[in-house]
């Protein structure tokens, strides 16, 4: 329905949409598959090409201009323009020619028979014992909420046992479909990268990947849960390197709203986490390098890593060095934790250590990582930003249209780009439950 909305623009997606529609109408028959497509006008600057309609024998039309009339018939055939009842209609099954014209008028439904047909339907659904689904309301300038995804709860509160591949939650996709997720797997390039200048939205993504890690992640058997560990602090629990570990480099302003809401869920959540400020960039990093050095060396299977960090633009120390053409490590000289941090995001996911990154702009991100780096980001978030760093972000130029309360995900994995709208802060009170419901876990 309303196909013509594929061809509001002459860019990439409408030149793939007219490529996959003609080749459905020129084969799709032999093998049953048929296609209907329906729209109020076929006028416009760009449209589904002639050839492809010329392929579609049957053709409906309803009262409609000249010019629509000639588009949807034939050129010599403009019979519909003479329409002039509600619901009148044209059916043609000889390709728009005026021989096939045959006026109808379409069935109507009245609401008597609207509501025994919903009756019905409602009578039969209680007998089978169908679980009512929840209401689906679209609230455009809002963020989407954390504690509506039932998902997450489902695995917060043990109904599903811990994953392998740890899902991360990052908003409601704009149709109507699962939540927008990315599941880290134990290959190249699984990190993540947001970029846009909206700081409470990428707090709150960043918040959503969290819980989501804390949720799914193996417990760890301490009944009397974890607590962060303060930068500079040595782990001496014998068994750490047996669990999952996240480094957190926050670069967050304080007294901000992104401050407040890392704090809460970094604070509530079990996990075994290294919080860190902009001082501390190198000490975790080489921390890191020395993990993934030793996993290198060793076909053990270790459990996952996570490094965060928020604000990469405020990481000074995290900037390659002018001189740095992304030709790979110094021998003579100690390695940088830009450097570093480059070596982490090409050879950590195979290893399972991950890193997700918050930038506010495309330059800034690149004056940090080198070419390969970058190619090691599949997993990408733009926020509203400008064409040009739109296109060379995410291969489009649409992150340049989004409105408030909007991003794009693009997966590199997937090959796809999908719209949606990120989390906002999680509710404190829904975040005290969710962490009490995984201690209790903790403790079984």
């Amino acid at each position: 329905d309303e196909f013509q909305e594929f061809f509001i623009e002459d860019d990439r997606l409408a030149q793939e949409a007219a490529l996959l529609l003609d080749r459905l109408v020129r084969q799709g028959r032999a093998f049953g598959l048929h296609v209907v497509l329906g729209s109020q006008t076929l006028g416009g600057a760009y449209s589904l090409a002639r050839s492809t309609l010329d392929q579609m024998a049957v053709r409906i039309a309803l009262q409609c201009s000249e010019a629509d009339a000639s588009l949807i018939l034939s050129e010599d055939n403009t019979a519909a323009r003479l329409l002039s009842r509600p619901g009148e209609a044209i059916y043609n099954d000889a390709n728009g020619l005026i021989e096939g014209n045959s006026p109808f008028q379409i069935v109507w439904l009245d609401d008597d028979a609207r509501e025994r047909y919903l009756e019905e339907i409602q009578n039969l659904a209680r007998k089978r014992q169908l679980p009512p689904q929840p209401l689906v309301i679209f609230e455009g300038n809002a963020p989407s909420e954390l504690s509506e995804n039932t998902e997450l709860w489902k695995y917060a509160s043990g109904a599903i046992p811990p994953a392998a591949a740890p899902t991360i939650w990052l908003g409601d996709s704009v149709a109507i479909k699962e939540p927008t997720h990315l599941v880290l797997r134990r290959q190249a390039g699984a990190n993540l990268a947001i970029v846009g200048q909206d700081e409470t939205l990428a707090a709150s993504m960043f918040c959503a990947a969290l819980v989501s890690l804390a949720a799914q992640l193996p417990r760890a058997r301490n009944p009397a849960g974890l607590t962060p560990i303060a930068a500079g602090q040595s782990v001496t629990d014998p068994s750490a390197g047996s669990r999952p570990r996240l480094y957190f480099l926050d670069g967050s302003l304080d007294g901000t709203p992104a401050a407040a809401s890392l704090a809460d869920t970094l604070a509530m959540l079990p996990l075994e986490v290294r919080i860190g400020r902009w001082r501390d960039s190198a000490p975790f990093l080489q921390e890191l390098q020395a993990e993934l050095q030793r996993r290198s060396a060793t076909t053990d299977s270790a459990p996952p890593w996570f490094l965060f960090i928020f604000a990469l633009h405020r990481f000074r120390d995290l900037r390659r060095a002018e001189d740095d053409y992304g030709f790979g490590l110094d021998s003579s000289r100690p390695a940088s934790p830009a450097l570093l941090l480059n070596e982490l995001l090409r050879d950590g996911p195979l290893l399972g250590m991950h890193t997700f990154l918050w930038c506010d702009t495309l330059t800034n991100l690149q004056r940090t990582l080198d070419r390969a780096a970058f190619r090691e980001l599949n997993f990408r978030i733009a926020l509203q930003m400008s064409a040009n760093d739109s296109s060379n972000f995410l291969d489009s130029p649409l992150a340049s249209r989004l409105g408030p309360c909007r991003a794009y995900f693009y997966s590199e994995e997937q090959a796809k780009l999908e719209k949606f709208r990120p989390y906002g802060p999680p509710d404190p009170d829904w975040l005290r439950r969710l962490a009490q419901s995984l201690a209790l876990q903790n403790q079984r």
